[in-house]
């Protein structure tokens, strides 16, 4: 149950602005690409032709639907691990895999809804990039993930997720297969089905330091 404090609401605030914002896009550039979109890929041309769409593909096979795909594997079998220890970070773990396939969730659903096509002849749809949602989507689970099990890399964990986030949107971009908002599309749904996602699955607020933790991975404050 999402609770009702004060410390929630912002999140939640967010988190429906957010697919608000994702929605109200897609439904603005499904059918016709927007300025910004044909500048982007009048700018790219056939780029992905050469040496540039050479290193586009390699960091799109990088960074892309493995990348969420290793982490779930990783978080499952340290949730059941955890469990048959009776080990209370089982609980985290547990709950950062269901806000992990949430936020992956929002490409398989959103692609055939909004049936958009991509800026030359490739599988698929287009809105929004799969790619960008897969390495958002991880990188957002890293770092909750960090916050309540290893704060103290929490920063790292935070940096190298918005770069991975920025270079898997250049990749798919300088590929030519997607769209500048397929991209802006991919942020906006991750970010708000975590931000709504957070708070109900006790995630959001972040723990506070001090307090003994429990068994289901919450803290005390929060029981």
């Amino acid at each position: 149950m999402i609770r009702t404090g004060t410390r929630t609401h912002p999140y939640v605030l967010l988190g429906v602005l957010c697919c608000a914002a994702f929605v109200g896009l897609g439904l603005v550039v499904r059918h016709a690409p927007g300025p910004l979109d044909r500048l982007l890929r009048d700018t790219v041309g056939t780029l992905w032709q050469g040496e540039f769409g050479t290193v586009a593909w390699l960091l799109s096979a990088v960074l892309g639907p493995v990348l969420p795909l290793l982490l779930g594997a990783g978080l499952l079998v340290a949730t059941v691990l955890w469990r048959l220890r009776g080990d209370p970070r089982a609980g985290v773990t547990l709950r950062v895999l269901v806000l992990l396939l949430l936020c992956r969730l929002t490409s398989w659903v959103a692609k055939p809804l909004f049936a958009r096509q991509r800026p030359r002849e490739y599988a698929d749809f287009s809105y929004p990039s799969g790619h960008v949602v897969s390495v958002a989507c991880t990188g957002v689970a890293v770092v909750v993930l960090c916050v309540w099990l290893a704060p103290t890399v929490t920063s790292l964990a935070r940096t190298a997720a918005v770069t991975a986030t920025l270079l898997a949107c250049a990749a798919r971009l300088t590929y030519g297969v997607h769209w500048l908002t397929d991209a802006l599309g991919a942020v906006l749904a991750v970010s708000g089905v975590a931000l709504l996602a957070c708070p109900a699955l006790r995630l959001l607020p972040a723990p506070r330091p001090g307090p003994t933790t429990a068994k289901d991975g919450t803290t005390g404050a929060e029981r």
